[in-house]
Formats: structure tokens, C-alpha cells, sequence
């Protein structure tokens, strides 16, 4: 992984983010994960969004977009209106077909710092109530649940359950 580079994406890496978030979605159909995530699902559109909104950050591999994740400062349809204390990871993917083990907690720990350095003090996220294996991992980066919500309005898609998960900005990166 030290050939990992992360980078803000640009308009021009908007092609690569959906191609990358397509191909997460139809290894999740592969293993058997049918409720989280559907190719075609979200487009350019959604990620430039992001972009002015918040971050949307790459990793990269001899200049191939391997990785990706969106970094809100808000989120008040899974956790309502709060104080500007957190950092709120979204859409963490990797390309399964070409980064080894361990990558996407590779770069959960980049966007966990990319929060401590903002000033913030938690990192939150969340995942689909239904996928054990995905509640499991974020359990085993060190984060907590701390809810629970119900009928979180997706893009693209039909509101679903989510477990609500949350992580001290200090231990980032561990």
C-alpha cells in the first residue's frame, strides 16, 4: 500500500469515481450483498455534488483512481441537525480487483485523520442495518454504535435502515 496516493477529485476524475462506485456495487452483488449498493445507482451528478458540498477524495495507484470516499460536514438526514463537531464518511469503495487486503481500512484511517485535521472531534458514519459483514468492520476500525435509522432517504434509491456508528477523532488513524 505505499504506493497509495490520495488526492481531492477534480471534474475530470468524475468518470473513474462512478466506474469505481459501479464496480463496488456489482462485487457486493457478487458476495451475496443485495440491499446496500446497485450499478447505475448514483452518476456524475451526485459525486460533483459532493464535491462543492464537501470532499470527495481519491486514492490513487500509478495514477489510477483505486479508491474513493465522500467526506460531508454535515448530515442531518441520518443524525439530524448538530454542531459542527464531525466529519461524516460516506461511500468508502476500493476497486476489490486490484488493491491487496486491507486497503479500504487504509484509507478509512486517511479520511478518519482528514477529519482530526479539520478540528473536528468525532467521525461518523453510517451502514445499512441489514449487512452484518459491514456493521462487523466498522466494529473491528474501533467504532461504536450509537443508533439507529430508520428510513434515511437515499440517492438514486428507496429510503432504507441504517446502524448509526461514530468514532473519537483522536484515535484517527488507529
Amino acid at each position: 500500500m505505499d504506493d497509495l496516493r490520495f488526492r481531492l477529485a477534480r471534474d475530470a476524475d468524475l468518470a473513474a469515481v462512478v466506474r469505481l462506485r459501479d464496480g463496488a456495487a456489482r462485487w457486493m452483488l457478487a458476495q451475496g450483498v443485495t440491499g446496500q449498493w446497485r450499478p447505475g445507482e448514483l452518476g456524475g451528478d451526485h459525486f460533483r455534488r459532493v464535491m462543492h458540498s464537501g470532499e470527495l477524495w481519491l486514492a490513487e495507484v500509478a495514477g489510477r483512481v483505486v479508491g474513493a470516499w465522500e467526506l460531508w460536514w454535515e448530515d442531518e438526514d441520518a443524525w439530524g441537525p448538530q454542531p459542527p463537531t464531525a466529519g461524516y464518511v460516506h461511500r468508502l469503495m476500493v476497486d476489490h480487483g486490484s488493491v491487496p487486503p486491507g486497503t479500504g481500512r487504509e484509507l478509512l484511517r486517511v479520511a478518519e485523520r482528514r477529519v482530526a485535521e479539520a478540528g473536528r472531534t468525532l467521525v461518523l458514519l453510517d451502514c445499512l442495518a441489514g449487512n452484518a459483514r459491514l456493521n462487523a468492520y466498522y466494529l473491528n476500525a474501533g467504532y461504536q454504535v450509537v443508533g439507529r435509522k430508520e428510513g434515511k432517504p437515499q440517492p438514486g434509491g428507496r429510503p432504507k435502515s441504517f446502524t448509526l456508528l461514530e468514532k473519537s477523532a483522536r484515535d484517527a488513524g488507529e
